[in-house]
């Protein structure tokens, strides 16, 4: 399944700037950065849950924001791109 996982971290202070890097770690270890917080994962439903744990480790609740949302298969997905950056196709050919 597709996953959009988007975070607004407030970074007034240190702690709040060492958790914005923390999290963004987080997502790049699992998908592709598409915004400077905005990032699209491919996972499975164990994946999903797993990362959705480490995120919450990560995030204060109190002072960020933490959004994921799921985009199942069965329903179809459509994603428009403009501008610069092309992400990458998770469901065509892969060439190495």
């Amino acid at each position: 399944m597709l996953v959009i996982v988007c975070y607004d971290v407030n970074t007034e202070d240190r702690a709040g700037r060492r958790r914005l890097r923390r999290v963004a770690k987080v997502c790049e270890s699992t998908g592709q950065r598409v915004q400077k917080s905005v990032f699209e994962c491919q996972v499975n439903l164990m994946q999903l849950e797993a990362l959705e744990r480490r995120l919450l480790a990560e995030i204060d609740a109190r002072q960020d924001n933490l959004r994921i949302y799921r985009l199942a298969d069965t329903r179809g997905c459509e994603v428009r791109e403009h501008g610069r950056f092309r992400a990458v196709d998770f469901d065509g050919p892969l060439v190495l």
